[in-house]
């Protein structure tokens, strides 16, 4: 059954500073009971000013008892493996990966670990507030490394394995830091499902020593959600959100300006209200893909003409609609002809 607990967190809305009070879930796992308390979350911040992520929360966040067995072991190993490091600086992007990573090594070690977010154009702004605001509700220390993959060439030209050059500037970050910190171990979010796809950066965070407990452990994409879910993490079914790099086809050069262009698009759209939404960027056009279900909606609601002008003035010359709708790693159909094996 779940049991609550309140907590105070000290939060800062652009200028504002403000508390707040979560009620949150303790799951208690082996036979489940079949009961469930929801996770209240009183915001006392004018919503204008709050990030995106905790507008958006909802009123009732529930927890829910672990009935899968398997899981609640690997939950139980996890924490094992937290436990055993004593020590752990999380590579903290704020993705759902990451941030269960970083919620069960804090539990485990409190202010022995540290998440660090590395910041660069390849960023969205709305990201790094949304790896902010997480970090302080988990209650994790929190700091910003800025990474300089942008003045290597190798990356921005864009070759097939990119993904290399920037997760190798990543850990000669890192890696430094935390040897300089006293912290063994660089810790990521990769998951299992993630060694079956072609992730050419996990290789260079292998070359530099990073472990990956999810993926030590076998946890799914879906078991991390799952695992998000019980715990009772309000971001649970939060959209992937990779780089603005993997939007451009391979060969294309890489620029802070096409990475900004492409940014300020993808955010048009969400504040219109399409939350899982890729702009894709080919020379002078984007690509706008959207889940299949809601591409006729989009149709309708959206006054396209109105959207062509914002997209010419952020530089884009053609803005067209990707029929076929959204798949994670389309781009690397060049790869693969058939279809298998999806990047984000």
């Amino acid at each position: 059954m779940l049991s609550a607990q309140t907590v105070e967190a000290g939060f800062h809305c652009k200028g504002v500073s403000t508390v707040i009070q979560v009620t949150v879930a303790t799951v208690a796992f082996g036979v489940a009971s079949g009961q469930m308390q929801s996770l209240q979350w009183e915001v006392r911040c004018p919503s204008t000013q709050l990030p995106k992520m905790l507008e958006t929360l909802p009123q009732n966040s529930p927890g829910t008892p672990l009935q899968d067995r398997p899981l609640a072991q690997k939950l139980d190993q996890l924490q094992a493996l937290f436990a055993q490091m004593e020590r752990s600086l999380i590579a903290y992007s704020g993705g759902i990966d990451s941030t269960l990573v970083a919620k069960i090594a804090v539990d485990a070690l409190g202010d022995r670990a540290l998440a660090i977010t590395a910041v660069s154009p390849s960023l969205l702004p709305e990201d790094l507030e949304d790896a902010q605001a997480q970090a302080q509700v988990l209650g994790i220390r929190h700091e910003l490394v800025y990474t300089q993959e942008m003045d290597n060439p190798n990356y921005t030209s864009n070759p097939i394995n990119r993904c290399y050059f920037c997760k190798s500037e990543l850990h000669d970050t890192l890696k430094p830091l935390a040897l300089e910190r006293g912290y063994p171990y660089v810790v990521d979010g990769v998951n299992g499902d993630d060694l079956r796809d072609y992730r050419p950066g996990i290789q260079a965070a292998k070359e530099r020593g990073a472990r990956s407990p999810l993926a030590e452990l076998g946890l799914t994409k879906l078991e991390v959600r799952e695992l998000s879910k019980a715990l009772g993490l309000p971001w649970w079914n939060k959209p992937a959100q990779p780089c603005l790099s993997s939007r451009f086809p391979y060969g294309e050069l890489i620029t802070v300006e096409k990475l900004q262009r492409v940014g300020r698009a993808e955010q048009a759209l969400r504040r219109r209200g399409w939350s899982t939404v890729r702009v894709r960027s080919a020379g002078d056009t984007a690509r706008i893909e959207l889940p299949p279900e809601q591409i006729q909606p989009f149709m309708v609601a959206v006054d396209l003409s109105e959207l062509v002008a914002e997209f010419r003035g952020y530089g884009f010359l053609f803005v067209t609609l990707d029929l076929e709708g959204f798949q994670s790693g389309k781009l690397n159909r060049v790869l693969a002809p058939s279809g298998q094996g999806a990047l984000p």
